[in-house]
């Protein structure tokens, strides 16, 4: 199979989708790996290290994305790259279409394939795929949110951990999945006053455990999400549900009672935020006020770290890449139904139900595709 990796394009995004073991790892399977020009350079990859990988490099995004058999990406494409899609086009990629309209429109008139890294799910509920960039953005998410708060960049001018004899700030964490525990350890490490919400008491229950009383364990709800937000100094918000928009958790209301000068970082915001005003921003600019309060919703924030999140992603990906490679979408898809859960469009139809549901199209079964 022919597997292609175009540069990424999104403002500031720097991450590539495959490293030089990755190419390695494919070529020795007998596949063909193209990278196009440059595309690892972000990340601190150079096209020589491809090279010497086995892959070939493709001149520009054009004829990367013409030779592909099987198109690896990171982030969704934008609007300039959808004159690539093409009938039978096979791209594997974080996709987030339950919050991007336009672009499930182009997939299905373009008749795309397209399998999105962030619904692959195991019949634990782990999102495999997701995890290490959530990991990523958790753990990014308190240190933004910490720089925000500096009087330069229009916080309350607040250093999070405070001086002995001054109050530390206080941080609240939205969900208590991969993210918000991310979130909560950096926090804890930067010397906060943490509180974390999550339906899940048991998840409570183990972070309790982990943080010896060190971090509040609070039950969500409407009630005490007002509560925890009214006193925050920073909220993150961090909750998902696999493959459709993020459940709106934090008032446009709620905000105007919150301290002058609070941050809200919002990991959600690639599937629509989890506060009502959330709007995705660019790690050029990452901020926008409302109310008083910063928010930062950055959609690709794990961009920022992209030597980290590169590897960090491929140590994910390459074991579904390898197998869709070597035994081709319909055969690695009918052999695991984790990744099967990953397949959100094919040949003019939409077979996730999150993002049928999201944007009232019709759905194909997935069963009937695999057939």
């Amino acid at each position: 199979m022919r597997v292609a990796i175009p540069a990424e394009i999104k403002n500031n995004e720097f991450r590539v989708a495959i490293t030089p073991a990755g190419v390695h790892d494919l070529v020795a399977h007998g596949h063909e790996v193209l990278v196009e020009t440059g595309a690892g350079l972000g990340s601190s990859i150079s096209d020589e290290q491809y090279v010497a990988a086995g892959a070939s490099i493709c001149p520009d995004a054009a004829s990367t994305w013409a030779a592909a058999d099987l198109l690896l990406k990171v982030k969704e494409p934008v609007e300039s790259e959808y004159r690539y899609f093409r009938e039978g086009m096979l791209l594997f990629a974080y996709l987030h279409l339950a919050a991007e309209p336009e672009l499930t429109s182009e997939l299905v008139a373009r008749r795309v394939t397209a399998i999105a890294y962030e619904t692959v799910q195991l019949p634990t509920r782990a999102l495999p795929l997701l995890a290490p960039m959530s990991e990523v953005a958790g753990r990014l998410a308190p240190i933004v949110g910490a720089n925000a708060m500096l009087k330069p960049n229009g916080g309350p001018g607040l250093l999070v951990p405070g001086v002995p004899g001054t109050y530390p700030a206080t941080i609240v964490v939205l969900g208590g999945g991969v993210a918000g525990t991310s979130a909560v350890a950096i926090a804890v490490g930067l010397g906060a006053d943490v509180t974390v919400l999550d339906t899940n008491i048991q998840r409570l229950r183990e972070l309790d455990e982990l943080y010896a009383g060190r971090v509040r364990t609070i039950a969500s709800n409407g009630f005490e999400i007002d509560r925890a937000c009214v006193s925050a100094d920073m909220v993150i918000g961090s909750v998902l549900v696999p493959g459709a928009k993020a459940p709106k958790l934090v008032s446009n209301e709620l905000v105007s009672r919150m301290k002058p000068g609070s941050v809200l970082v919002d990991i959600a915001v690639d599937q629509g935020g989890c506060f009502a005003d959330s709007h995705a921003t660019t790690h050029a600019d990452p901020t926008f006020t409302v109310h008083g309060s910063l928010f930062y919703c950055v959609a690709n924030m794990p961009g920022a770290v992209p030597n980290t999140s590169t590897y960090a992603l491929t140590n994910a990906t390459m074991p579904y890449v390898r197998a869709i490679a070597n035994n081709g979408w319909r055969a690695a898809l009918r052999a695991d139904a984790s990744l099967a859960l990953g397949l959100n469009t094919h040949d003019g139809g939409v077979v996730s139900a999150p993002v049928a549901m999201a944007h009232s199209l019709d759905l194909r079964s997935l069963e009937s595709v695999l057939a």
